[in-house]
């Protein structure tokens, strides 16, 4: 059933298909699902040259009934105003790095060392010291790329842009169903030019490369997200039932 969790017929299917050569998008739209659920499927289960239904089957199983006892920390004391500023500032330089504008990371790492995860444009503007449309053009690349979320304030009659504990994860899959579309796009190329010439067969090769780096983008984050869930059932398993000993 589309939305659904995907049945063993289905993998059957989407194993099929890779037999027959077709890409994660024709291979979504026979089994009536996005194609982000293809890729993260057959990238988390073997990869298209490794992937088998029976297989991923039970692995999928074994996945849902295994859960990780998380480890017990002692909390850190709160860092002094300099030491919140300094991790600011380094957060900042690490992310334009990745080649995030300056002011774009400003506005990230200001709202992540936020203990709130959540600041107004006018906070924003006052705590960066830069003018209204430098915040609000950040704010529209950070929401782009789904590193932050608009909320609306109904008290104040104004948005708030927050970091959620997802923020990461939501962009992580906004960048792999990116390389998705550029796999496809290289693909279709690849058939319009013609494989046997040298522009086709570089476009193939582009196809195969992001095709392979989306799925496996997906299979991380996937798997992060159900480790990190089973941990935090850990915790409160262990916070919440008398009697029970905590992890450690």
């Amino acid at each position: 059933m589309p939305g659904g969790r995907l049945t063993h017929q289905d993998r059957r299917h989407i194993a099929e298909g890779l037999a027959q050569g077709l890409t994660f998008t024709e291979i979504a739209a026979r089994l009536e699902r996005p194609i982000s659920t293809v890729t993260r499927e057959v990238g988390r289960n073997g990869g298209p040259e490794g992937y088998r239904a029976d297989h991923a089957h039970e692995a999928t199983r074994g996945r849902a009934r295994r859960g990780r006892p998380a480890q017990a920390q002692a909390p850190a004391e709160p860092g002094t105003a300099d030491e919140v500023r300094a991790v600011e500032e380094r957060f900042a330089e690490i992310m334009a790095g990745t080649g995030l504008p300056r002011m774009t990371a400003r506005v990230l790492a200001c709202l992540y060392v936020t203990d709130s995860g959540s600041l107004t444009a006018a906070e924003l503007v006052e705590r960066l010291q830069v003018s209204p449309a430098s915040v609000s053009k950040a704010v529209g690349e950070l929401e782009q790329q789904e590193l932050i979320r608009r909320e609306r304030d109904p008290r104040r009659r104004r948005d708030r842009y927050v970091i959620d504990a997802d923020a990461w994860f939501r962009g992580w899959l906004a960048s792999a169903r990116q390389n998705a579309a550029l796999a496809d796009f290289a693909r279709q190329g690849a058939l319009t030019l013609g494989s046997a010439t040298q522009a086709g067969a570089r476009l193939e090769d582009i196809g195969r490369f992001f095709e392979h780096v989306g799925a496996a983008m997906l299979q991380a984050a996937q798997q992060w997200r159900e480790d990190h869930a089973a941990g935090r059932d850990s915790v409160g398993q262990g916070l919440t039932r008398p009697g029970r000993p905590g992890p450690g």
